[in-house]
């Protein structure tokens, strides 16, 4: 049986017998990334700039520049909602997996089951409400000082909800496929399919 990562960097020695300080650097695994990952990743770094450009304007230059609050504001909503998805992706959003450690298995299937339906429910509910929503708001609604429309950030909205749908359906197809779900078996992952 191999070792665990754990256990190998438990094992090796960090300094050596004449005094050195010696480590390796874990190899880095981006193939797990999910594309909303990316896209969060993304949206996220233009707020960083965004935030940086409104500290630069405002504190060095003496002249903020009013659309930055703005549109940092919907780029947190945009980080949230997409990077939302991810942990549906991954399926670690909070649940509470104790009463599953003491009800029979088939009862726990079955409401395991049942959780995972609310959640493409949940999810399908929220597109057809954000799709309503655009089209009863059209493009008429303007942003306060950028002038765009809301249906813009609307659209961030429910393209996160959109991915979250499509991921929770995976989920699901996942856990019938394994036979058993996160909160049946807790020291599980996505990735031990």
């Amino acid at each position: 049986m191999e070792p665990t990562p754990l256990e190998s960097a438990m094992s090796e020695k960090i300094i050596s017998d004449d005094g050195e300080f010696h480590t390796e650097d874990e190899t880095v695994d981006f193939s797990h990334t999910t594309p909303e990952a990316w896209l969060a990743l993304a949206f996220f770094w233009v707020l960083g700039l965004t935030v940086f450009y409104q500290f630069v304007t405002r504190y060095v230059m003496n002249d903020s520049a009013a659309w930055t609050e703005e549109i940092a504001r919907y780029l947190l909503i945009a980080v949230v909602f997409v990077g939302a998805a991810i942990g549906v992706a991954k399926n670690n959003h909070i649940h509470v997996d104790f009463f599953y450690r003491h009800m029979p298995a088939r009862m726990g299937r079955l409401m395991s089951t049942g959780v995972d339906g609310l959640r493409i429910g949940f999810f399908a509910a929220a597109v057809v409400m954000t799709v309503q929503m655009m089209l009863k708001i059209g493009n008429h609604t303007r942003m306060t000082i950028v002038d765009m429309p809301m249906n813009v950030v609307y659209g961030i909205c429910l393209l996160g909800f959109a991915i979250m749908l499509f991921r929770s359906v995976q989920v699901a197809v996942i856990h019938y496929r394994r036979g058993f779900s996160v909160l049946e078996r807790p020291e599980s992952t996505m990735l031990d399919r």
